[in-house]
C-alpha cells in the first residue's frame, strides 16, 4: 500500500467501540429474554417474524436466509427444528424445483405473536427508553448510512409496512 494508513481518530475510535459493544451485547440480551419467555432463540424468532410479515406467510429459503443474515445451511438446521415444533412447513417451490420455500403455520404464527410483546418490551427497555425522540431519528439516519454501504442491493427491509 503506497498511501499511509489512515487510522481512526480518538472520536472515531470511541464511536467504533460503542458500536461494537452494541453489536456484541445486544443479540445475547435479546436471546436471553426470548429463551426465557418463549423458548426461542433470537435467530428462531427472526425467522418466524420474517415469515409472519411475508405474503401468505411464505418465503423462499434463500430469501429467508438473506433476511436473517444466515447461510442456507444454518437456516436449514433451524428450519428443521421449527418444523419439528410445528411452527413452519418446508416444501419444494412449485415454479422452481431447485428452490425450497418455508411457510409459517398457524401454530408458528401464534408462537411469534405470543413472543412479540415481550421481545418488543425488551427492545424498548434496552434501546428506545434510553433515547430522546431526536436521538431515535439520529439512530435511524446513522443506521441507514451504514446499511447503505453494507447492503447496496437493499436486500434488508428498512421498515415494516
Amino acid at each position: 500500500m503506497s498511501e499511509e494508513q489512515k487510522w481512526l481518530s480518538e472520536d472515531e475510535q470511541r464511536a467504533w467501540r460503542a458500536l461494537m459493544a452494541v453489536v456484541v451485547l445486544l443479540p445475547g440480551a435479546l436471546d436471553t429474554q426470548l429463551q426465557r419467555d418463549s423458548h426461542l432463540s433470537n435467530f428462531e424468532y427472526g425467522v418466524l417474524a420474517m415469515l409472519s410479515e411475508a405474503p401468505d406467510r411464505t418465503l423462499r429459503m434463500s430469501q429467508l436466509a438473506t433476511l436473517n443474515d444466515s447461510s442456507l445451511s444454518r437456516l436449514s438446521h433451524v428450519a428443521r427444528r421449527l418444523e419439528e415444533r410445528g411452527s413452519i412447513i418446508r416444501r419444494q417451490c412449485a415454479d422452481d424445483r431447485r428452490a425450497n420455500i418455508a411457510t409459517l403455520t398457524d401454530e408458528g404464527y401464534a408462537l411469534v405473536k405470543e413472543a412479540a410483546p415481550g421481545h418488543v418490551a425488551r427492545v424498548r427497555e434496552l434501546i428506545f427508553d434510553r433515547l430522546s425522540p431526536k436521538q431515535i431519528g439520529e439512530l435511524e439516519q446513522i443506521g441507514d448510512a451504514i446499511r447503505s454501504n453494507l447492503d447496496p442491493e437493499k436486500r434488508m427491509p428498512t421498515y415494516v409496512t
